[in-house]
């Protein structure tokens, strides 16, 4: 096994998160960083939405626009984590 560079651990080594990368000469998977960063700041923007509009016009189900309040929260820290990762560098 050649010795890797530092270079090549900062830019992520191919199939490190695949464990059958390779195998019957399948491509190395690629992260999906910038999608799940789109899904992330959608899922955010259209529970916090939803969760308003319930809020203001139908106030029998709030319990409703609270369960879309935390799977806002839930988008939002998922989005924060995946742009910290992005903004260091990992690929995808």
């Amino acid at each position: 096994m050649p010795k890797r560079s530092r270079e090549e651990y900062e830019r992520g080594l191919p199939g490190y998160h695949d464990p059958m990368a390779g195998v019957g000469g399948a491509p190395y998977a690629r992260s999906a960083l910038t999608l799940r960063l789109w899904l992330a700041g959608f899922g955010l923007v259209f529970c916090a939405g939803a969760a308003v509009v319930l809020f203001l016009v139908l106030p029998e189900l709030a319990w409703f626009a609270w369960v879309l309040v935390a799977l806002a929260v839930i988008a939002a820290v998922d989005f924060a984590w995946v742009a910290h990762r992005k903004w260091r560098g990992e690929p995808g």
